[in-house]
Order: structure tokens, then sequence, then C-alpha cells
């Protein structure tokens, strides 16, 4: 009897344990596949009817909520243009709001099929995903209050710069300037709110996002207007998602027939900017980069 009740527990233990070891390795498996989900293909999206495109919801006027709720900005106008051009309506693109920090993840993961959040082109980011051609130049900028304007980098020694995480300004800052004090904040609003809280001394991002933030914000200027290198802004898929890519580049290139881009400027940007940039200083037709 002995000998059965003990060979019986042996059995419960080991069926118990691989079922253990089954679990643990379907989660592993798991995490896995959702971290580097593979990518919706062009037929797969044109099947489901729908398009996911990450974009931000916090900054204005690349993409943001207006006051009635809606999605708006320079990238959402290209994506409802790609929505219209590639499914037959705007009603066909389900917007999935990102963070600066998690635009690469989101495309890793399948979360999104395009990233269009103003992605700046960088090397290490081309090692991540693919980016189609640009269709926006940029550089970085640095808005200060007009009581304390920083208008000169060195200024900013032992002082703190903010920065929103994951991006150029972040990388640029690091990299450059060892001895400024970054001050990291996920979202553009918690960036924003940090400036006129006084919690940093400048805000550092686009300088684009500077000129808009700074017009709409009393007390505060872009002191200065472009630091570093002149970077492009490019539609971002899945590394791999070549048929996805080759569209979009496609799609870049036929619009540039009707200067799109500068139909997008006059309709979101000119009314933040005014006079303080000209298109010919931001947008991009084609692809092609003018010098």
């Amino acid at each position: 009897m002995r000998k059965k009740l003990v060979g019986a527990m042996l059995a419960i233990t080991m069926v118990v344990g691989a079922l253990v070891g089954c679990g643990a390795n379907s989660n592993e498996g798991g995490n896995k596949e959702n971290t580097q989900a593979k990518a919706r293909t062009l037929d797969e999206i044109k099947k489901d009817g729908t398009i996911k495109i990450g974009v931000f919801s916090d900054k204005n006027p690349f993409g943001y909520i207006d006051s009635n709720g809606k999605i708006q900005g320079y990238d959402v106008y290209f994506a409802n243009r790609i929505g219209k051009d590639l499914l037959g309506s705007e009603d066909a693109i389900e917007f999935v709001y990102v963070e600066a920090a998690s635009r690469v993840e989101y495309l890793q993961s399948g979360k999104v099929d395009v990233i269009l959040a103003n992605f700046t082109v960088t090397e290490d980011r081309k090692k991540q995903v693919d980016f189609a051609l640009p269709y926006m130049k940029v550089a970085l900028g640095i808005v200060s209050p007009d009581k304390a304007p920083i208008t000169d980098v060195d200024q900013l020694k032992d002082k703190k710069l903010i920065v929103v995480k994951g991006t150029t300004a972040e990388t640029y800052f690091s990299e450059q300037y060892l001895d400024i004090t970054l001050v990291k904040f996920d979202e553009y609003q918690e960036a924003s709110d940090a400036l006129l809280d006084g919690r940093g001394d400048a805000f550092a991002t686009d300088n684009t996002e500077a000129l808009a933030w700074s017009a709409k914000n009393e007390g505060f200027s872009t002191t200065i207007e472009s630091i570093g290198n002149v970077d492009t802004i490019a539609p971002a898929v899945q590394k791999g998602n070549t048929e996805l890519l080759n569209w979009l580049n496609d799609e870049i290139k036929s619009l540039a027939k009707e200067q799109f881009f500068h139909k997008d400027f006059e309709e979101t940007l000119l009314p933040v900017y005014g006079d303080t940039i000209t298109p010919e200083n931001l947008v991009v037709e084609g692809g092609v980069v003018e010098k």
C-alpha cells in the first residue's frame, strides 16, 4: 500500500511539474510574440479595411486633440490622405496615440501599421524600423522664459533642461552636453507643464514644436531657433514590411504633383506659425530634400 501511495504521489508531482514547465514556456513565448509580432502585410490591411496609424495626441500642431475631441495636425492630415488613397475613406483609419519613447515598440509589437508621429530619421532608429521617404525637415530649438532667456547653450551649464524621453533632443544633449542636467518626461504635455511651473530653465524640442509652443504661451520665446543637425521626418513601418513601405514611398512621390504637403502646411501650420516659418524651411515634397 505504501509503495502504491508513494508511486501515485510521484506521478502527480511529475504531472504538476510538467504543467508548470509548459505554462512557463508558454508565457515566455507569448511575451516574445507580443514584443516581436509580425506586421500586417499590405494585402492584409486591405482585406481588413482598416489601417492602424500611430500619432501624437499632445503635440500641437502636428498631432493633438482639439476642443471638439477630434484628432488634428500636420501628421494627421497626411494620415487621413493615406486612409483615403489606400482604403477609400478617412474612416478606415484607426488612430493609436503614442508617446515619443513608445514609437519603435509599437511598430515592433504590431500595435500599429505605420507611425506618423513627428518621427525624426536617425541612424540608430534605422536599425530598428524602416523609414519611408521624408515629408518634413527639422532641427532642434530651445524655449525659455522671457525673464530669464537662454540665448546660448553654454548658459545651460549647471542648469536644468527639460526634454521628452525618446526624442532627438534627449539623445543630442545627452551625448553633446554632459554638464547640462536633463529633466526628462514621458509626454510633451508633461514637459510643457514643467516649463510653465518653473521646474526647468528651458525646454528643448524640435524647433517647429518650440516655435509653435512659444507662440501660444505668453512670457516665453524660442530663444534658440536652430541647434544640431537639420534632420528629416518620415513615416515608419516595422522592419521588413517592404510592400507597405513601397506603397508609402509611391504615395509620397505621387502627392508631389499636387504640392500636397504645402497644402497640409497651409491648413495646419500656417494658422499657428504665421510668417515665422516659410514652407520651404519645413516642407518636403516628393521625398526630395532641397538644400
